[in-house]
């Protein structure tokens, strides 16, 4: 494939001397921290949390107010990222158990297929894979087959080492293993005492080389070293960063700094992870500005799921309602900011709903490459809507998401959101409806106050979920109900 000047130049929107990519084909960093809530930033109104560096993202890029993971949980949204397409069509609905989380079980031969449950629920539940499988096409093959350099850096958390990301497009993979969080946050990223020999060892592609060291500021140093190797030829760059995951473990002298305002000594030390990507956020911004490649270079930042927050603990997502796994608001929206100089104009703010799954559609066309053939994407390009200031709308006004699992009472359930309106749709027969306009925090379900608009949403859920082809729960044979 060869390499095109973006199509915004045909569009007018701004003027083609402007655009960054001129002469030289586009690079791409995306950032993709781990379970980072909605308000967690400086420019999302945070009053805790300092982020100057991602804040300059913000500044001079666009700023989503209504951006979204593909679900409340990581792999289904490290899917859905990857591949463009929503979890439901990939098969992937839940997070990934990794070899240490399986017992016995090791890596089988492939992926279950026999429905699961016990006699206390009520559904039987598709089984989650223990991989993403092959057959998927990422970002990073798409983007390598147009000659691109490809890297990732950090959590992956798709599979087992056939699945890693080197088998997925990927050239380089630093940290990119089955693990859903690190062993430890201090190199050398362990724990020697740990039953399992992969905990013992560390983090697959990361080893131990300055001890005690930080694991973000290490990621930090990955991106950096690839991106001044691949400074004179178009790259691909995700820094996924395994915080703000827990275990929630700091920096004492950066914790110290946040202990007057935090809520809690555990929020304290998660504000002190946050500076941790924003100071990584500042060594990739730092560097491409030495490099003179801030010009040419897209950097997009997002979450892969909502903020964690038990109670307020580490983080908490007010005015949002719950956190990560719940399919309430502070589950699924997350900070999503695109910096593309010459394009999107600075400090702008789009109301649009997006989503993970808009990745991929948006960084090939913006390479001026095709989305694979033959090959359902569920997500949209956002490359007119950038270049519009905002102005030019996507076009769609529906989004989906499925969870076919048992995580938190009442249990599995599917989400549409449909303009304003979101319909939680629980499987054991529970309705909920909402006008995110009117109630943002979703503490009052018009379910009962609006049954033509509940109908039409089932209506629409229903087709979206035959539509991906999504596993949905059945009955259970062997259930028993607790008497009264």
């Amino acid at each position: 494939m060869r390499f095109l000047i973006p199509l915004l130049a045909m569009l007018c929107l701004v003027a083609p001397c402007e655009l960054a990519a001129k002469d030289k084909p586009l690079n791409f960093v995306v950032i993709f921290v781990d379970d980072l809530g909605w308000m967690d930033l400086s420019c999302q109104g945070s009053a805790i949390y300092r982020t100057p560096n991602v804040d300059r993202l913000a500044k001079e890029g666009m700023r989503f107010t209504n951006g979204y993971a593909a679900c409340a949980v990581c792999s289904p949204t490290r899917a859905a990222l990857q591949t463009g397409r929503y979890p439901s069509r990939i098969g992937v609905t839940d997070w990934i158990r990794s070899r240490f989380q399986r017992g016995n079980i090791g890596t089988p031969k492939k992926n279950p297929t026999e429905y699961v449950g016990g006699p206390n629920q009520k559904l039987l539940c598709p089984p989650n894979p223990y991989w993403m499988e092959s057959e998927e096409v990422t970002i990073a093959e798409v983007l390598h087959d147009g000659s691109y350099e490809t890297g990732y850096i950090g959590k992956w958390h798709l599979g087992d080492d056939d699945w890693y990301p080197t088998g997925q497009g990927y050239l380089e993979n630093r940290g990119g293993c089955d693990y859903g969080q690190p062993p430890s946050y201090f190199d050398p990223f362990n724990q020697p005492k740990h039953r399992h020999e992969m905990i013992r060892a560390g983090i697959p592609g990361l080893p131990g080389r300055k001890p005690g060291q930080y694991l973000t500021h290490r990621e930090a140093e990955e991106a950096v070293e690839l991106i001044r190797a691949w400074k004179d030829q178009p790259f691909y760059l995700q820094v996924s960063h395994y915080a703000v995951h827990t275990p929630i473990q700091a920096i004492e002298e950066v914790t110290a700094k946040y202990r007057d305002k935090a809520t809690s000594e555990i929020n304290a030390k998660y504000a002190a992870m946050v500076e941790s990507f924003d100071d990584s956020t500042k060594a990739i911004l730092d560097t491409l500005d030495e490099l003179d490649l801030t010009d040419n270079t897209v950097v997009l930042f997002t979450s892969d799921n909502g903020g964690l927050d038990n109670g307020g603990n580490p983080t908490d997502n007010a005015p949002l309602r719950s956190g990560k796994g719940h399919p309430y608001e502070g589950g699924i929206r997350v900070p999503f900011l695109v910096r593309w100089p010459g394009v999107v104009k600075p400090g702008t703010k789009s109301d649009e709903p997006v989503c993970s799954i808009d990745f991929m559609p948006t960084l090939v066309e913006a390479a001026g490459l095709e989305l694979p053939e033959e090959r359902t994407i569920d997500g949209l390009s956002l490359v007119e809507h950038l270049g519009s200031a905002g102005e030019k709308p996507l076009g769609r006004d529906e989004l989906l998401w499925h969870f076919p699992h048992y995580r938190h009472a009442p249990g599995p359930y599917s989400i549409i959101r449909k303009g304003d309106w979101k319909l939680i749709r629980w499987d054991e027969g529970i309705s909920e409806l909402y006008n995110l306009d009117a109630d943002l925090g979703e503490s009052k379900n018009l379910a009962e106050a609006e049954p033509t608009k509940l109908a039409e949403l089932h209506e629409r859920l229903d087709a979206l979920l035959e539509g991906t082809s999504a596993r949905r729960t059945r009955p259970n044979p062997n259930w028993k109900p607790k008497k009264e």
